[in-house]
């Protein structure tokens, strides 16, 4: 489910120092196929999905949806950020709140690409919906992963199991703008 409520979309391309996230376009398919056929990427996700089924089913638009933001570099996709409403597939202590997820490509990793995009995103979000807590899941062994949650500002609410592997589910408290 990726509903945002009374959010327009798509909102105006996001700007930051380096990136931009925008509304995913027909030219991002391959790059698309890349993310989700990455051993890499998907080695805390359950594994890559197949690279000839991803060619198959893959719409011409990939991602197009209230809260996919393609996130550019130089012109070029380089990740994904997913702000979408956690439902009962996710843990009891996140359903009803937003749920930030992102994916990049490994030649994007170590540049802090990452963080710039979900805090870019983080304060869209604040700003279309204020104070809405949101929430980040990721498995205790991407250490990667459990930086950046702590870099944006999330807090430990609680691990558990899933998918074999122990999980950590973050919670950001809603930022309540200034007077």
């Amino acid at each position: 489910m990726t509903d945002l409520g009374p959010v327009a979309w798509p909102p105006a391309p996001i700007k930051t120092e380096r990136l931009v996230l925008r509304e995913p376009e027909a030219r991002d398919r391959a790059a698309f196929i890349e993310l989700l056929a990455s051993s890499e990427v998907h080695t805390y996700l359950g594994g890559p999905r197949s690279r000839d089924e991803l060619e198959r089913e893959m719409p011409e638009v990939p991602g197009q949806w209230p809260g996919s933001f393609v996130v550019e570099l130089d012109g070029s996709m380089i990740g994904q950020i997913l702000l979408r409403r956690a439902t009962e597939q996710h843990r009891p202590a996140a359903v009803g709140k937003t749920d930030l997820g992102y994916l990049f490509l490994p030649r994007a990793w170590g540049f802090g690409y990452a963080a710039e995009a979900c805090a870019a995103a983080l304060d869209w979000l604040t700003g279309a919906l204020p104070g809405e807590p949101v929430v980040l899941a990721t498995q205790t062994a991407n250490v990667a992963s459990m930086r950046l949650a702590a870099k944006l500002g999330f807090t430990e609410v609680e691990r558990f199991e899933a998918w074999g592997a122990e999980q950590w589910l973050g919670m950001r408290s809603p930022v309540t703008p200034s007077d």
